[in-house]
């Protein structure tokens, strides 16, 4: 049952609601009864898909001005965007809405940012996509406002990007040369403790910029995600027995 929304709770504002991460936590805010603001450059694709009391507003991290609007009395807001699917260098668009978005929420005077990022241990060589993400949790803290990163590996939940990935390489391609990518041990996580951790951003004191690495506890290579999906469908498949 959801919880009924304050009207004076103050508004969180969402970017990446589109997105598999920001779609699975948008419901997850509004059943705790936190009054949301989600930023989409289409705003009618996403009215539907919220709940009546989360506002839809246009906003375009390209085009600061938008921002300036979205996120004026904002307290505390959520960042989950990146750019791996667009045309062209995604890395320095990242960086530009990275920064747009931090230099805006400065100037609105946003007291915490709150962003989910990639894991980052020892010496391990980055993909170009985890790099870029690093990158932009260290983009968002130039602007001076504290930011809450969360940093994940492969999360585990159907429909993940990272998750889906390598099972449907293996069912497909039954025997391939395996990139260099799939040796380093990864540390899956499930989509519920992603969220949950997302969600306990909103109730942390104030502070500098703080930032936690939330591996699970088991290490896998990327080489071993099949096996994961492969007992998570079985496991989804006896429940719709039942």
């Amino acid at each position: 049952m959801q919880k009924p929304a304050s009207p004076e709770a103050p508004v969180v504002p969402v970017t990446g609601a589109t997105g598999y991460i920001g779609g699975r936590l948008v419901p997850v805010l509004e059943a705790a009864g936190v009054r949301l603001r989600c930023l989409a450059r289409r705003p009618a694709a996403l009215a539907s898909r919220v709940s009546q009391t989360t506002e839809v507003v246009e906003g375009d991290l390209l085009d600061p001005a938008s921002l300036d609007r979205a996120l004026a009395g904002i307290d505390v807001a959520y960042y989950r965007v990146h750019s791996m699917g667009a045309h062209g260098d995604y890395r320095e668009t990242d960086r530009i809405a990275a920064r747009n978005f931090g230099q805006a929420a400065r100037r609105a005077g946003v007291r915490r940012v709150a962003y989910l990022g990639g894991l980052a241990t020892g010496d391990e060589a980055f993909s170009k996509h985890r790099e870029s993400r690093i990158e932009t949790g260290q983009v968002l803290r130039e602007s001076g406002v504290p930011v809450v990163e969360f940093r994940a590996s492969v999360v585990i939940a159907s429909g993940s990007l990272s998750f889906e990935l390598i099972p449907a390489l293996v069912e497909r391609l039954p025997v391939m040369v395996c990139p260099r990518w799939v040796s380093p041990l990864a540390q899956p996580i499930s989509i519920d403790d992603v969220l949950a951790y997302l969600a306990a951003a909103l109730h942390l004191p104030d502070g500098e910029s703080r930032t936690f690495e939330i591996g699970g506890a088991d290490r896998a290579s990327y080489g071993d995600v099949p096996v994961y999906a492969r007992v998570g469908r079985e496991l989804i498949a006896g429940l719709k027995t039942q």
